[in-house]
């Protein structure tokens, strides 16, 4: 069984920084971790992704330029740095992993963390 751990989420303000993190536990092997978000009444959106063993990373339009993740092979951890947030970056942020690689799908990737709050505000 596959756990996820995200944690860093937190209040700023617009044009801070933030950095996700995202513990993968478990014994099954993840091909790809990466990030989607929901903000309050919105559909969730995809946010970016990375492919554990090439370092392969894909990016949601709206965060391209401004959003990077990363990964730590020891660490089992992968990271979102998000940088020049803007209110609208506004959402819960959940961390993902699946066995069949990269893909801006929600339905791409079978394990789902617990989500973590950003809040921007103006």
């Amino acid at each position: 069984q596959v756990q996820l751990i995200e944690s860093g989420g937190g209040l700023v303000q617009a044009g801070a920084s933030l950095r996700l993190s995202c513990l993968h536990s478990g014994h099954t092997l993840s091909s790809a971790m990466g990030w989607f978000r929901q903000a309050s009444g919105k559909e969730r959106e995809f946010v970016g992704a990375i492919n554990w063993s090439t370092g392969s990373t894909l990016y949601g339009n709206s965060v391209k330029g401004r959003f990077t993740v990363s990964k730590d092979n020891a660490k089992n951890t992968v990271y979102l740095q998000m940088n020049s947030l803007k209110p609208d970056d506004t959402a819960v942020y959940y961390c993902v992993a699946g066995t069949t690689g990269v893909s801006a799908r929600p339905n791409w990737y079978e394990y789902w963390g617990q989500g973590t709050q950003v809040t921007v505000s103006s």
